[in-house]
């Protein structure tokens, strides 16, 4: 049952703030450090921090040599990949489209789940309101007068970064989130082993190991890629799972709403980027094909999960999984 009196905006807000503001750090970064580098970086931070959180938590490292197997498939899909893309991109793209982009992940997410997880099949609402994100999408894109400076690739690219995401949390449902482990000693799995597949990676995709560490050795640097390993993957999951607890799973998502708004306004405010009209109203588009699709505009009747709304880690667990607190997240519907 969730905690209708207890404080939960907060959590939701700082979430928003920090899981938006994860562009703009992966914007500075990039502006010095290869694009691998960065995702090897992020992930190297985020392993340490959620190894701190599962010591301070008396637990260990999950001993199933399954839930390794499938980690390793849910790292290379919602941690090495869309990260490096999104390093990439953000090359080409400004930060402000690269979280615009993110937002179309519950939408591809539904049209994964609707083949991997079966009973999620799209209903009547999802089939109203897929069309309208992918027209939200094609907003974006401003398809009628071209790219408007910004590299196609890049949008490509962070486009990819998003259907990486949709792949990657259907699959950690289906395979991982019905373990009894905590979520937090799953995260740690996930993201250790993403850190190991991203130092082969870096390498292969920067043309050998990095000759210029001096350059990284800033302070606006040092402090992107901490943000991004220690907030962004560490601090925001016990954030998460305290609006579950308290609000519902349905209330928890809302932060994928919020995010594109937080990185629309970190762009502008901190990066100087230029915001033509069609994004953030491509932006809007999305997000109400994804309202529309997951039921948040309808009145009363049962709430439902909405698939791929995180855009980091596996989903939480099902009833009776403890979460990185040690406390046990309350059970809910499926999406």
């Amino acid at each position: 049952m969730t905690e209708p009196k207890a404080r939960w905006w907060d959590a939701l807000l700082l979430l928003a703030l920090i899981w938006g503001s994860s562009f703009l750090f992966v914007k500075v970064a990039v502006r010095v450090m290869p694009p691998g580098y960065v995702a090897l970086a992020r992930m190297a931070v985020g392993a340490v921090t959620l190894l701190l959180v599962l010591a301070a938590t008396g637990q260990r490292l999950p001993r199933s040599r399954a839930v390794w197997g499938h980690s390793a498939v849910t790292a290379l899909l919602v941690n090495v990949a869309p990260f490096t893309l999104f390093s990439w991109g953000e090359q080409h793209v400004s930060s402000v489209l690269a979280g615009i982009f993110n937002a179309t992940t519950p939408v591809l997410a539904m049209l994964v789940a609707a083949v991997l997880l079966p009973d999620e099949r799209p209903d009547r609402r999802r089939l109203v309101g897929l069309p309208i994100g992918f027209a939200g999408v094609l907003v974006v894109l401003g398809v009628w007068r071209g790219t408007d400076g910004q590299s196609l690739a890049g949008q490509l690219a962070c486009l990819a970064a998003a259907a990486c995401y949709a792949l990657g949390f259907p699959y950690a449902k289906r395979t991982l989130a019905g373990r009894p482990e905590s979520t937090v000693a799953l995260s740690a799995v996930q993201v250790v082993l993403g850190t190991a597949e991203g130092a082969v990676v870096a390498p292969l995709l920067s043309g050998g190991l990095p000759t210029d560490l001096g350059r990284w050795c800033t302070l606006p640097v040092i402090g992107s890629v901490l943000a991004l390993g220690a907030l962004c993957t560490g601090v925001a999951y016990p954030l998460n799972y305290r609006v579950i607890r308290r609000a519902g799973a349905v209330a928890a998502t809302m932060v994928s709403y919020l995010m594109p708004l937080v990185a629309v306004v970190a762009g502008v405010l901190l990066l100087d980027e230029r915001v033509t009209w069609n994004q953030p109203v491509g932006a809007l588009v999305v997000l109400l094909g994804v309202a529309v699709a997951q039921g948040v505009l309808r009145r009363g009747g049962a709430k439902r999960t909405p698939v791929g709304a995180a855009p980091t880690g596996p989903v939480p667990g099902e009833p009776g999984t403890a979460d990185p607190v040690g406390e046990e997240v309350p059970g809910r519907s499926s999406a």
